[in-house]
């Protein structure tokens, strides 16, 4: 993934007024289309703040996401719409979509955990400060909790749904999971200790990104920290990605990591 630009945003750095907007764009990779987009929100007086850019190496795909400010008086909803809408059809874009957080609802999420709460705490944490702009439809587990757990009381305070989903080797209990996501628009794993079948992503068909303890494309699978050991890496970290049939193998989203 190339970043071109990754300058931190926050409310003051913003000039009164202004709006931030998210574009997501997907279409065949070109000649030309970093500039077009860049023209399209500069053209209206929008402000880029990032624009990180993927094209596989297998196939010649390109997909963006750009985060950049705009004035809502200088560029009204439906005009914004129309701009990004005759670029996606310049490039004959499969998908091209705008966001912007202060004016659409937030998405709905649900979060798959197992019986570390460490990982799943941090983000509900996150969520009640008010960095992660999501609502939380429920928390699904393969391990029970007692009422008197710190999640379940985190949970309960805020009106989010416990669900207790014990598995087995045989039974994976994917059919009642899919039925407790169905309206959400992605699914996070957080720490969850069960390898989703293909047949589940596919019935789902949404993003569901897993947040995995270890630094991606190495040492997947279980216990990332003592394979990272034994190779003698100087290094750890976690690793955010997007789930595929292929264990721990999907796109990655963002890292971090530590001596």
């Amino acid at each position: 993934m190339l970043s071109l630009a990754r300058r931190p945003l926050s409310a003051a750095a913003m000039p009164a007024g202004d709006l931030l907007g998210i574009h997501l764009f997907q279409c065949p990779d070109a000649v030309g289309i970093v500039a077009k987009l860049s023209e399209c929100i500069a053209s209206r007086g929008g402000n880029i703040h990032s624009v990180d850019v993927f094209v596989p190496d297998d196939k010649p795909v390109f997909y963006s996401r750009s985060e950049f400010t705009y004035n809502p008086r200088l560029w009204p909803r439906d005009e914004l719409h129309n701009d990004f809408l005759n670029l996606s059809r310049c490039f004959s874009a499969q998908r091209s979509a705008v966001r912007i957080p202060d004016l659409d609802p937030k998405h709905k999420i649900s979060v798959l955990a197992s019986k570390q709460d460490h990982c799943l705490f941090d983000l509900l944490y996150r969520w009640q400060e008010g960095r992660l702009p999501v609502d939380i439809n429920g928390v699904i587990s393969n391990h029970d909790r007692p009422q008197d757990n710190h999640v379940r009381r985190f949970l309960q305070r805020h009106g989010i749904p416990y669900h207790y989903l014990p598995t087995t080797s045989g039974n994976k209990r994917e059919q009642e999971i899919l039925e407790l996501v169905q309206g959400t628009d992605f699914v996070v794993l957080a720490r969850y200790m069960q390898v989703l079948s293909e047949s589940f992503l596919k019935a789902y068909s949404k993003d569901i990104i897993n947040i995995h303890h270890g630094l991606l494309p190495s040492f997947k699978g279980g216990h990332p920290s003592r394979q990272a050991f034994n190779a003698g890496v100087k290094l750890i970290g976690a690793t955010s990605h997007f789930v595929t049939p292929e264990l721990d193998a999907g796109p990655i989203i963002e890292q971090m990591m530590i001596n």
